[in-house]
């Protein structure tokens, strides 16, 4: 079955990938790897913003942090000259979680990420992972996601 066509059994349709913000490119290829930029929290109705530990549950930010790993596919495909299948595994995710001082759950909050990437890829889907807090993330979203891809 094609990546694609396992997203479709989701529920899941891939956005086009997302235009650059600033004075970067979304992605970068070094032989077979793929560096993608992060990839803020955006969801149908806009950004999705807020602070876990202040006005933002557990569960909220990890579903902000799944519509990172939309876009972040989304971008690979860009990458892959719009086939998805030739996406061979995810190798790193680093997750900035706009969070207060004292909130320490930011590995839950990435795991909406790992877990859709996992659910959608199967092993390729398994990846190495930092999840970090960070004091505001740009345009106050609550979840920036930047990932390493293997493609052939």
């Amino acid at each position: 079955m094609s990546i694609e066509a396992r997203l479709a059994d989701l529920g899941v349709t891939l956005p086009d990938a997302p235009a650059p913000a600033a004075n970067y490119v979304p992605f970068v290829q070094v032989g077979d790897i793929v560096y993608i930029s992060g990839q803020i929290s955006n969801g149908p109705d806009g950004l999705i913003t807020g602070k876990l530990g202040a006005d933002m549950e557990v569960e909220a930010g990890a579903a902000a942090a799944k519509t990172c790993a939309i876009s972040l596919l989304a971008q690979v495909k860009a990458a892959c000259g719009g086939d998805l299948d030739r996406l061979v595994r995810v190798v790193k995710l680093t997750g900035f979680v706009n969070s207060t001082a004292d909130f320490t759950n930011q590995p839950q909050v990435i795991n909406g990420a790992s877990d859709f990437l996992v659910e959608a890829l199967g092993d390729a889907g398994r990846h190495s992972r930092s999840a970090v807090s960070a004091a505001a993330l740009p345009l106050g979203v609550a979840v920036e996601i930047e990932g390493i891809f293997q493609i052939k």
